[in-house]
């Protein structure tokens, strides 16, 4: 087994044990993104989801420039993920600098943050799309087909453990795990903010220290944060 394979093979039993009672959309998000980027060679990755009203929202991004961006593609109400969640479809390989007539204000402001190729997958389930995945890429490299049903199978296994849990539960309990999830990533953009003032780093190095922490010590991404706000955590403590 390649390098490769094995971190898919891992990635998918990842993902899969999301499917447990001790549930969480970041977690699963996280994973999700940051797999997305090591297995397919793509720059940067974000996610939006439907809230309970039905809206979109931006649940995670790999970058501080990424997640304006998705910010921006949101309220200019066009570009990859409006589109892959609005017709259920993967786009894959649009380059940017052809996509002005497609999408006029987005695909510029795109160009101008270094990126050059975009694709998005929906996630989806019986054609039920909840959301899609974005991924950037800042050279002409191009994603195979392999690569793109790689991307589609990651994103459909979190779409089935996102929505095995609402079909195990209350559809109000799922409305408040997607709220949560959203305040969580609000608090995380917040503390992003004080590790990189504490420790006068870079919001995107900041993020990483918070990851890595997590992930180095077995607790959630908003187990962290929650630390840091309290005090028992500091930027300095995160890269012990």
């Amino acid at each position: 087994m390649t390098q490769r394979e094995d971190l898919l093979a891992r990635t998918m039993v990842d993902l899969a044990d999301s499917l447990v009672d001790d549930f969480d959309v970041v977690d699963l998000l996280t994973i999700l993104t940051d797999r997305c980027i090591e297995l397919l060679g793509v720059s940067a990755s974000g996610i939006v989801l439907r809230d309970p009203t039905g809206a979109l929202r931006v649940m995670l991004s790999s970058s501080d420039a990424m997640h304006l961006l998705e910010l921006f593609e949101l309220q200019a109400a066009e570009g990859p993920c409006l589109e892959c969640v609005h017709d259920g479809r993967s786009l894959v390989n649009v380059v940017l600098a052809a996509a002005g007539d497609r999408w006029p204000r987005f695909a510029p402001l795109a160009s101008e943050a270094g990126f050059r190729t975009v694709h998005a997958f929906p996630m989806r389930l019986r054609g039920e799309v909840i959301g899609a995945l974005n991924l950037f890429s800042v050279d002409d490299g191009v994603l195979s087909d392999a690569d793109a049903r790689m991307a589609q199978a990651l994103t459909d296994v979190a779409t089935i453990s996102i929505l095995q849990h609402r079909i195990a539960s209350e559809a109000q309990t799922l409305n408040a795990q997607l709220n949560h999830a959203l305040q969580s990533r609000i608090r995380i953009e917040q503390v992003k903010g004080m590790v990189a003032e504490q420790g006068g780093l870079a919001m995107d190095r900041a993020f990483d220290l918070l990851r890595d922490h997590a992930r180095s010590h077995n607790r959630r991404l908003v187990e962290v944060a929650e630390a840091v706000i309290a005090g028992t955590a500091t930027a300095a403590s995160l890269g012990r």
